[in-house]
């Protein structure tokens, strides 16, 4: 098993080696953008981010600032060691639709308890996902929902040999 290098943070960035496991549940009052199919569907300065090692930050946005119009429960869940059973939305924006894009605790954890019902978006999903208006990369591979920002350094877990980090 190779293990990653971790990339020295330059002042005003954090490494995502520095991140806890378990993960950390924290506020930010960063402003956070998503658009898709042209309709922003998400502005907030109220989002959670979870913190995890090896894993840029996923961002969960208060049920209040979403377009939840555009929202469609779908049947499709899954299960986080740390947080418990997600479920899943569809997106849906005038005719253009992508399945289970979208995620969501009903009931997490006691330590999670704070994003119940709020919402992560797939960045590689959506049209565009902001954080303090610069353009958000999606975590390497798909799998995870991290956001990637350039004030986070990695190597970040889900590209191509990271599976075992």
């Amino acid at each position: 098993m190779v293990y990653p290098q971790r990339i020295e943070p330059a002042p005003g960035q954090e490494s995502v080696w520095d991140y806890p496991r378990p993960p950390r549940l924290e506020d930010t009052n960063k402003h956070i953008q998503i658009i898709f199919n042209g309709v922003t569907i998400v502005d907030t300065h109220s989002a959670k981010r979870v913190l995890e090692t090896s894993h840029p930050p996923s961002y969960y946005i208060p049920p209040a600032d979403i377009k939840i119009e555009y929202l469609v429960l779908t049947p499709q869940s899954s299960f986080c060691e740390w947080k418990g059973r997600a479920g899943y939305y569809t997106i849906n924006v005038n005719d253009k639709a992508v399945q289970n894009a979208a995620w969501f605790y009903p009931n997490p954890t006691p330590a999670f308890a704070s994003i119940k019902d709020y919402v992560a978006f797939y960045v590689h999903l959506m049209d565009a996902c902001y954080v303090n208006d610069e353009k958000v990369q999606p975590q390497p591979g798909n799998f995870y929902g991290g956001w990637v920002t350039s004030d986070i350094v990695g190597p970040f877990k889900g590209g191509p040999g990271s599976w075992g980090w």
